[in-house]
C-alpha cells in the first residue's frame, strides 16, 4: 500500500474489511422515529418497509440506521442462498430490529474505501456464495459481525472506485426515473378505474371465475414460480419438493396466494400472460375468467388497486394464519364495464406492463453489472 501526501491510499490496498469498518448500536431510545419508518431488509440487497407486526414492539430498543450505514440480517438460513445486506442511501435515517447488524465506514476506512464501492461489492453473486458457505449453526445458519470483520479486501484508490461508483450511479439514477414514470402511468389507471366505483353493475368475483386445478403430472416443468405483491411471478425454490403435485398456470390464467395476503397488506395476484405454462405451489389457488363478459387484464387491473389490497388485508382477521379465506377473497365485488371500455383502459394497462417488465431487466442488469466493475476496478487497481 502506498499513500499521497494527504494521507489517501493509491495503488492496491490489501487488507481484513474489518480494519476498515465499525460496528454501531445507536437505539431509537427517545422514539423520534415511528412505525412509518421502520425497514427491513431483502435479499436483493435494498431497505424495504416491514411486513411484521410492530403492534406489541417496543420501538425504543430498535436500532438507527443513519445515511451511509449498512445493515444485515445475520440469519442466512431459508434466504434462497443470498445474503440480506443494505445501505442507506435515501439521505434520511431509518430504524431496524435489535436483531440486525448495523455498520459503517470508519473515519480510517474512509480513506480507503467509497461508501457506494463497498456495496456495489457485497451486491455481487460471489459474495453471495461466500457468505452462505462460510454460514454456521445446526437448525438456522449464522453469519456475524466477525465473520464480515474477516472477509479479505483488495482495495483500487479511492479516485478508482470513485469513477466506478459514477457509472454505477449514473445508471441507477436512469433506471429510477424510469421507474417514477411507471408510477405517474399506475396513477393515471387509478383515476380511471375510479370512475367504475359508481354506476356500474358490481358482481361477486366468484360469480365470474372457474377455478382451476390441473397438476404438472408428468414433471414436464422444473422451474417453479411465487407471486410477490407487485403482482408479478418470481422465480421461487422449491427443494425437495414433488413438482408432478404443483399446480399449471396456462396463458390468461391467474394464481394467487391468499396465505401472504395478512403478511404483505396485499393480494399476491398475478396473470400468466405468455404462451408457456409455469408452475405454483399446490397451497397457491389457479383461475380464469368464466365468460368473455370481462378481460383477464382488466379483471387483474381491480385485484391490483390499492383499495383492493387494503380491503383483502382487513378481511384477514377471521384467518389466525393472516392468510386471507378463500371465500372471502370470492366475494371481492368486481364492476364490469362494457367490453369496449375494458379495452380502452387495458391499452394503458398493457404499455405499464410492458414497462414494468422493462424497469425489472433494468434493474437486473444493474445488479449483473456490479461484479463487472468491482474487477474492473480491482484490475484498475493493480495498474496503477
Amino acid at each position: 500500500m502506498k499513500l499521497l501526501s494527504g494521507g489517501l491510499a493509491m495503488a492496491l490496498t490489501k487488507g481484513k474489511l474489518g480494519s476498515f469498518i465499525e460496528l454501531r448500536d445507536v437505539r431509537n431510545s427517545e422514539l423520534k422515529y415511528g412505525v412509518n419508518d421502520v425497514r427491513g431488509v431483502n435479499t436483493s440487497k435494498q431497505m424495504m418497509p416491514t411486513k411484521a407486526d410492530l403492534t406489541t414492539r417496543d420501538l425504543s430498543k430498535f436500532q438507527i440506521v443513519s445515511p451511509e450505514e449498512f445493515v444485515f440480517n445475520h440469519r442466512t438460513s431459508r434466504n434462497g442462498s443470498k445474503f440480506s445486506i443494505a445501505f442507506n442511501d435515501t439521505g434520511k435515517p431509518i430504524i431496524c430490529t435489535e436483531d440486525y447488524v448495523v455498520f459503517r465506514i470508519s473515519d480510517y476506512g474512509r480513506m480507503f474505501i467509497v461508501p457506494e464501492w463497498l456495496y456495489m461489492y457485497f451486491n455481487r453473486p460471489e459474495f453471495d456464495r461466500f457468505v452462505i458457505t462460510n454460514s454456521w449453526g445446526s437448525s438456522t445458519e449464522f453469519y456475524n459481525w466477525e465473520d464480515i470483520c474477516d472477509v479479505d479486501m483488495a482495495l483500487p484508490p479511492l479516485s478508482v472506485q470513485q469513477k466506478y461508483v459514477d457509472i454505477y450511479n449514473s445508471m441507477l439514477a436512469n433506471q429510477r426515473c424510469y421507474e417514477r414514470g411507471l408510477e405517474d402511468l399506475k396513477l393515471t389507471i387509478d383515476a380511471l378505474l375510479e370512475r367504475f366505483k359508481k354506476g356500474t353493475k358490481r358482481i361477486p368475483l366468484g360469480e365470474l371465475i372457474i377455478e382451476s386445478d390441473e397438476r404438472n403430472k408428468d414433471d414436464a416443468i422444473q422451474s417453479v414460480n411465487g407471486v410477490n405483491k407487485d403482482k408479478l411471478f418470481m422465480p421461487s425454490v422449491a427443494n425437495g419438493a414433488d413438482l408432478t403435485k404443483y399446480k399449471l398456470v396456462r396463458k390468461n390464467q391467474f394464481s394467487c396466494n391468499l396465505m401472504h395476503v395478512g403478511r404483505d397488506v396485499a393480494v399476491p395476484v398475478a396473470l400468466n400472460s405468455h404462451d408457456e405454462p409455469i408452475i405454483v405451489s399446490p397451497a397457491y389457488i389457479v383461475f380464469n375468467v368464466k365468460n368473455d363478459s370481462i378481460i383477464p387484464e382488466f379483471l387483474l387491473m381491480w385485484l391490483s388497486r390499492t383499495e383492493t389490497d387494503r380491503y383483502a388485508w382487513f378481511m384477514c382477521d377471521t384467518n389466525v394464519r393472516s392468510g386471507m379465506e378463500k371465500k372471502r377473497f370470492f366475494e371481492i365485488d368486481i364492476p364490469v364495464p362494457s367490453i369496449q371500455e375494458q379495452r380502452a383502459i387495458i391499452e394503458i394497462y398493457n404499455a405499464l406492463y410492458i414497462r414494468r417488465e422493462v424497469n425489472e431487466r433494468l434493474k437486473a442488469q444493474i445488479k449483473d453489472l456490479c461484479p463487472i466493475l468491482v474487477k474492473g476496478a480491482v484490475e484498475e487497481g493493480e495498474r496503477e
